[in-house]
């Protein structure tokens, strides 16, 4: 009777999802199956290293790449390199049995070098505002926490429908944004930061350029002469690095003082944040709107 009741234990704790296998595919297409749910992570991009944490997973992250600074609890975690080089003795000293890695993002060397350590490796590629939440439920089922994964993952969408009613029918604002001043960097409508203005009614003057930033004149931004101008802050106290378009008085922002600045933390960042700042950029365009 005793070994009958030792087997049925054993049969049961071989049932639970802490110790059943779970299987994803990534976004190279590769499926991805793990003999049980991630105990030891490592992330290599700050964006997934938040989405982990978003996915109920940070209790497993145990490295991370450099430049993880959301939340609080990333930054006290080892680190083990950035996206040129990584550091696979530490990497390896860690024993992780999952790597998190940003498939267009970290180095190709580097992951090739990766590959050749027997670790299993997701792939991640957000192409799309939907993938946010994709990947919080992929993340969540590699990780056993799939319940808070798709709590996180529905609120999200949530919001994003949400902002979708708001703004429906709004007249659309031309906008140019300004990534990076010298040299002049922008995006195209490819990009995260665009789709999710679009929600709110922006149209990107430089949309169709074929580069996700591609770089633009001073003399295009001109001829483009956008109802808005936009860039992200280099720190909370920091100048807002439009002083240049002001000097461009003919410029439609310029006139309408239509030139606005963001925190990039949240608007730069693919994670499910986006959608923070987001919220805060689409109501100072509906202001510039109430304005005209």
């Amino acid at each position: 009777m005793k070994r009958v009741a030792v087997l049925a234990l054993l049969l049961a704790l071989l049932a639970t999802p802490s110790l059943a296998a779970v299987s994803v595919k990534d976004d190279s297409g590769a499926t991805l199956t793990l003999p049980r749910p991630a105990q030891r992570i490592i992330s290599l991009a700050p964006h997934l290293t938040e989405l982990l944490f978003a996915a109920g997973a940070g209790d497993r992250v145990v490295g991370v790449g450099a430049f993880a600074d959301y939340p609080e609890a990333a930054k006290k975690l080892p680190q083990v390199g950035d996206s040129a080089m990584l550091d696979l003795e530490r990497i390896v000293a860690l024993k992780p049995d999952l790597l998190v890695v940003w498939r267009d993002g970290n180095s190709p060397q580097q992951l090739a070098k990766l590959a050749t350590l027997g670790i299993p490796v997701y792939a991640s590629e957000l192409g799309t505002l939907a993938d946010i939440a994709s990947t919080l439920r992929r993340l969540g089922r590699l990780a056993g926490s799939e319940a808070a994964a798709e709590s996180r993952a529905a609120a999200y969408e949530q919001r994003l429908r949400a902002l979708r009613e708001r703004y429906a029918g709004r007249s659309p604002l031309r906008l140019f944004y300004q990534v990076w001043p010298r040299p002049l960097l922008t995006f195209n409508d490819r990009h995260l930061v665009i789709q999710g203005l679009a929600l709110c009614g922006a149209k990107n003057v430089f949309g169709a350029l074929a580069p996700l930033v591609p770089t633009v004149s001073e003399e295009a931004v001109v001829a483009a002469d956008p109802d808005v101008i936009v860039t992200g802050l280099n720190g909370r106290d920091a100048p807002d690095g439009l002083d240049g378009w002001r000097r461009f008085t003919q410029l439609e922002a310029v006139r309408t003082g239509a030139l606005i600045a963001v925190d990039p933390d949240t608007l730069h960042r693919s994670s499910d944040r986006i959608v923070d700042g987001l919220d805060q950029l689409c109501a100072k365009l509906d202001a510039v709107r109430a304005r005209r």
